[in-house]
């Protein structure tokens, strides 16, 4: 019985536009496109839209250290997104950027209809202030020392290490990580959406059946713990949409984010006949909109987003599907592990559909953590994909192609199997509306052992070794060529490709409804290879490549470290300073009690400094300059009151003076006969 078409609008949350995209990132999007391919493939009117935000302080920061404008930046990063997304075979009807004009629209529209409904206050707030670059500092862009456990490097709001909470200023040594200067506090006038006059709105949307159970009771955590006015408003400098009728204060990234999606359907609205904005955003819409999120940022989603949508008189989700982190081998991604996987990085070495289908085979619809085994990784898709489903094909498409010239059989004897899997189709479908595809994949993978064990049983290379047998061979080999068809049809969502190269090899285009017309007496074309195993080698070498990644970014920042310490010697003096800015600086005579390599840095030496009773550890770019054992023991000059930097290969806590002309001519400053560590150089 034909189902009635659903009209669908989904997005993924928008990948941050100053930085690559990774594996964690790659999660999200595949599981959206999955959804949204098995929504075609089912006949609905799907349509999937997302884009990079493109907005905020870090890109504005980014931008200048790299010598280019914002706009440059993230036009730069969209294209590097897209091609990524492409080549994992993520199919998004429309790829856009919050910096656009409709997204401006649209963020000014929703907050003037804010504005209007009486929910924007507008009040003066005391903020870190960052004196050299002359801009106000969100917590995560301060660092400094937890003022509890003494942990250094740690954000501004909140401790890592004992989880203590505190404000910046309370903090030991905060420091911008900008400009590395001491932040003061401001006072500057802000924005807020009055969110709590949403609470009993969000108490009962919260538990309409939108949200995982999971989110739901985490959510009426905050609601009964009391929701509090959002802050939506930056001081300039910032990139992002000034706010109407507020000069030099702009919409903080995360307002105008969501409403990207808007942004982007509309932009796609405009291109495409019959596809209408209102359909899908009016608040009478019969249309079905889904999110698909990181556990990170529901608060934005389920709690920010709805209020805003209902304030300003729109529809909210129809369900807001959130999902966890990965892991890999069982533990963070890491850089120095080279497990911290760029898409780019694991495009150079396997084929995306291995770890769409990977993902596909560990995802749920909870919100808990996937882990990439790497040895799993490689035996389930060697197994599953090639062992099990390509194995089908491979095993008989042969005697077809070479005894029957592509001739299926046109009718066979095992028409109750086939039926069979042709009813799967009904759970397993089921499974993937539920965003289940663990156990759609092992429904597959069940009926893909019948097959094989169908294949065995009957042996059509023992039997095509018998003129009077060939019609059962082709019997058999048109059974098993139907079943492969059927399995085929439902992991079109998840491999795309294998599966136009399956249809071209049958002839037919596969479709959820149209697996039951069957291909008997059809004929088949040649057929080609679909998947090849994983090589552990593959896996090796794109390992190796994510750790000389790694190192590559790691010598990035010791170069900067040495080209400041010995900049001076070739540069022309730089702008004069009063004496109560040089007075600022603490000198000290510092004693090198160690001096050691750094693994896989070619500059650095990790030099441990005595300071009279305290001990420093410096990263030091003099390594051409110097061997370890011949610094031990020598007395030096350092910059104690320097803030503490955090470089890949841990924290240098200062810097040690030296001057020259660079490369093996470094030479450090070395205090006269009967200096005492400790002792400060007036």
């Amino acid at each position: 019985m034909a189902q009635t078409q659903r009209k669908i609008l989904v997005t993924s949350a928008l990948p941050y536009a100053n930085g690559p995209i990774h594996l964690g990132h790659m999660l999200e999007h595949i599981q959206t496109d999955i959804w949204v391919r098995f929504q075609k493939l089912r006949g609905h009117l799907c349509t999937a839209v997302c884009a990079d935000d493109a907005h905020g302080t870090a890109i504005m920061i980014k931008a200048d250290q790299q010598g280019i404008t914002s706009e440059q930046l993230i036009d730069r990063v969209r294209q590097e997104h897209m091609a990524d997304f492409k080549d994992f075979l993520i199919g998004y009807d429309n790829y856009y950027s919050t910096h656009s004009d409709e997204n401006r629209d649209f963020s000014n529209h929703i907050y003037k209809r804010l504005r209007d409904n009486n929910k924007i206050a507008v009040r003066s707030i005391t903020q870190a202030y960052d004196p050299e670059k002359e801009m106000f500092l969100a917590d995560r862009f301060i660092k400094g020392t937890c003022p509890k456990c003494k942990a250094e490097d740690q954000y501004g709001d909140n401790c890592e290490v004992c989880s203590a909470t505190y404000t910046p200023m309370e903090m030991i040594n905060p420091r911008s990580v900008y400009s590395g200067a001491t932040p003061v506090e401001k006072e500057s006038e802000h924005y807020f959406f009055k969110l709590p006059e949403f609470q009993d709105f969000l108490a009962k949307w919260t538990r309409s059946g939108t949200l995982q159970d999971q989110v739901a009771n985490k959510l009426s955590e905050w609601l009964d713990a009391g929701l509090k006015e959002w802050d939506i408003s930056r001081d300039a400098p910032y990139f992002g949409f000034e706010i109407p009728d507020a000069p030099g204060k702009y919409f903080y990234v995360w307002l105008d984010a969501p409403i990207g999606y808007m942004a982007s359907f509309k932009n796609l609205c405009d291109r495409t006949e019959g596809l209408t904005f209102d359909d899908y955003w009016a608040k009478d819409s019969d249309a079905e909109l889904y999110h698909f999120i990181g556990k990170d940022i529901i608060n934005f989603h389920a709690l920010f987003w709805p209020a805003m949508l209902d304030c300003a008189g729109y529809r909210t989700p129809t369900g807001v599907n959130a999902h966890g982190y990965v892991t890999v081998d069982g533990t963070k991604m890491s850089k120095s592990r080279g497990t911290f996987i760029m898409a780019r990085t694991y495009l150079n070495h396997l084929d995306p559909q291995y770890l769409r289908y990977y993902f596909a085979a560990k995802l749920n619809a909870s919100v808990d953590d996937i882990d990439l085994s790497l040895s799993d990784f490689v035996q389930r898709v060697n197994s599953d994909v090639v062992g099990k489903v390509v194995n089908i094909a491979s095993r008989t498409a042969s005697f077809i192609n070479k005894k029957f010239d592509g001739q299926l059989a046109s009718d066979v004897s095992e028409n109750a199997m086939i039926q069979s899997f042709i009813d799967a189709g009904d759970v397993i479908a089921q499974h993937f509306e539920n965003r289940e595809y663990g156990k759609a994949i092992r429904e597959i993978m069940h009926l893909a052992d019948q097959a094989n064990e169908y294949i065995a049983d009957q042996a059509p290379w023992v039997l095509a070794k018998d003129e009077t047998t060939l019609p059962k061979v082709q019997e058999v080999c048109t059974v098993a060529l139907n079943l492969f068809s059927i399995l085929a049809t439902y992991l079109k969502p998840v491999m795309p490709q294998m599966v136009a190269d399956a249809e071209a090899f049958l002839g037919k285009v596969l479709t959820w409804d149209n697996r039951s017309e069957l291909l008997f007496g059809k004929t088949v074309n040649a057929f080609k290879p679909l998947m090849a195993r994983i090589d552990q080698k593959q896996i090796d070498a794109m390992i190796e490549e994510g750790k000389e990644a790694a190192v590559a970014a790691a010598e990035a920042v010791e170069t900067s470290q040495a080209t400041t310490e010995t900049e001076l010697s070739k540069d022309p003096i730089a702008a004069e300073i009063s004496f109560d800015d040089f007075a600022k600086v603490d000198l000290r005579i510092a004693l090198i009690a160690k001096a050691e390599h750094v693994e896989k840095a070619n500059k650095l030496l990790k030099l441990t400094l005595d300071l009279g009773g305290e001990t420093r550890t410096v990263f030091s770019g003099i390594k051409s300059a110097y061997k370890p054992e011949d610094l031990e023991g020598k007395l030096t000059v350092m910059v104690a009151n320097l803030a503490p930097r955090q470089m890949k290969f841990g924290l240098s806590e200062g810097m040690v003076l030296a001057a020259g002309p660079g490369k093996d001519e470094i030479y450090l400053l070395e205090p006269h006969a009967g200096a005492k560590p400790g002792q400060r150089v007036m």
